[in-house]
Parts: structure tokens; sequence; C-alpha cells
């Protein structure tokens, strides 16, 4: 494996493991994904389109070489669909990374990302949409072991 290769890969285990770390006990009431509501699902693919796609893809398909980072020293958009990483955080981690961006979520002040905060931008009511309708897209074996998830967060 590249140098390069195995220091991104070696930063996102730090960040993924941060936000594990750091992630509150317990999952803060209102961060519950609607993925049984259809009118929720239909606002959250509409906003996830607006906001979302351009960098994290049409499909939920992610960027290339989303592990490495690239020439600015970023990583790109990963993917949300079910190649990605997204199923392996609870409701709550995903809702903050997207409601006050990784570094504030992570705890890691210095931490420099693209993705930016959508605090302002979006209501938490559609933060959760979002959320609902990429969880809505994944397979019901993925859907099962994110539930299981955030199972695992809520006990904490």
């Amino acid at each position: 494996m590249k140098p390069l290769a195995v220091g991104a890969v070696g930063v996102a285990v730090a960040v993924v493991g941060a936000l594990w770390f750091f992630t509150p006990r317990g999952q803060p009431e209102g961060v519950v994904l609607r993925t049984d509501d259809a009118a929720v699902l239909a606002r959250g693919q509409a906003l996830y389109a607006q906001h979302c796609a351009a960098c994290h893809g049409a499909q939920l398909q992610g960027q290339p070489n989303w592990r490495e980072r690239n020439a600015q020293g970023l990583l790109p958009a990963p993917p949300h669909d079910a190649s990605g990483h997204t199923w392996h955080h609870p409701d709550a981690v995903l809702f903050d990374i997207t409601k006050h961006g990784v570094a504030k979520a992570a705890r890691m002040p210095d931490y420099v990302s693209a993705m930016p905060a959508y605090a302002g931008v979006l209501s938490d009511e559609e933060i959760v949409a979002v959320l609902s309708w990429i969880r809505s897209t994944w397979p019901s074996h993925i859907q099962r072991q994110h539930e299981a998830v955030n199972a695992s967060a809520r006990s904490r």
C-alpha cells in the first residue's frame, strides 16, 4: 500500500474512532429517522438533490478515491450508499455531522473538512428528512445493521 494511502486510512480510522468515542451516551430525543413516512422521504430526496448530490453523488456513490486525501489535503465526499460507512454511525452522529460539521461533531476543532455545516441552512426536520431518505435507499440487511448501531448507541 502506498504511504499516502496508509496515512489516509489512518486518518480516516482516527476520525471514525473519535466520532464513536465522543458520541454522547444515549441518543438525543428528536433524532429519529423516519423511513416509514412517504412525505418525509420525498422531502429528503429533494433536499438531498439540492444540497448533497453535488458532492456525494446523485446515486449516493460519493467521490472517487474517497478514502485518500486530495491535493488540498481533504478527504473527498464518501458514499452514502451501502458501500460507504454512513450506516456505521448512529443517527445522532449523522445528524451532528450534518448540522454542525465533522470537526465540531468529532470535537476535533483543528480537523479540516470540505463538508459544510448545515445549521442555519437546513432545519432539524429537513436534516432528519435527508438522513431518512438516505437510509431508505439501503438494502434491508444494511438497515438492520444500522438499527443495531443505533441500539448500541442508545444503550451507552
